[in-house]
């Protein structure tokens, strides 16, 4: 049974997928230059895998690749979003300025939320704990 944690990350990962198909005009898109293109597909898979297997984390598999790379999932586009509205990106202007756009300031605050969760499961993660385990 998936944690409340675990299973708001999965939320918060897949609305991060879902808010860049959203932003790219639906699937499969149409985002130029391709590097961009291709950045969203491989942040919408991410986001699909991220959420699988925070779900199994700790149980099926070890928790902390999966916290880190839901924390990825949600650091990366939050880096395109500072990157592409302030110097922007190599032959992408698209963006450049444009730091009030709805859709943005929504996956802002999703990807905000992910990385927050996703560090302090990491924190709490085995062997990542600060504080000692029980019984020593």
């Amino acid at each position: 049974m998936p944690t409340l944690r675990s299973a708001s990350a999965a939320l918060l990962c897949l609305a991060v997928a879902w808010i860049h198909v959203q932003d790219q005009g639906g699937f499969p898109g149409d985002k130029t230059p391709g590097y961009v293109g291709a950045g969203y597909y491989l942040l919408e898979a991410l986001g699909l895998v991220a959420a699988v297997l925070v779900l199994l984390a700790g149980r099926r598999i070890p928790a902390a690749p999966a916290w880190l790379l839901a924390a990825g999932v949600g650091l990366g586009p939050l880096i395109g979003f500072v990157l592409s509205r302030g110097p922007g990106l190599p032959d992408y202007s698209d963006d450049k300025g444009n730091w009030t756009e709805p859709l943005g300031l929504v996956a802002l605050a999703v990807e905000a939320a992910l990385v927050l969760l996703a560090l302090t499961a990491l924190r709490t993660a085995r062997g990542w704990s600060a504080a000692p385990a029980a019984g020593r």
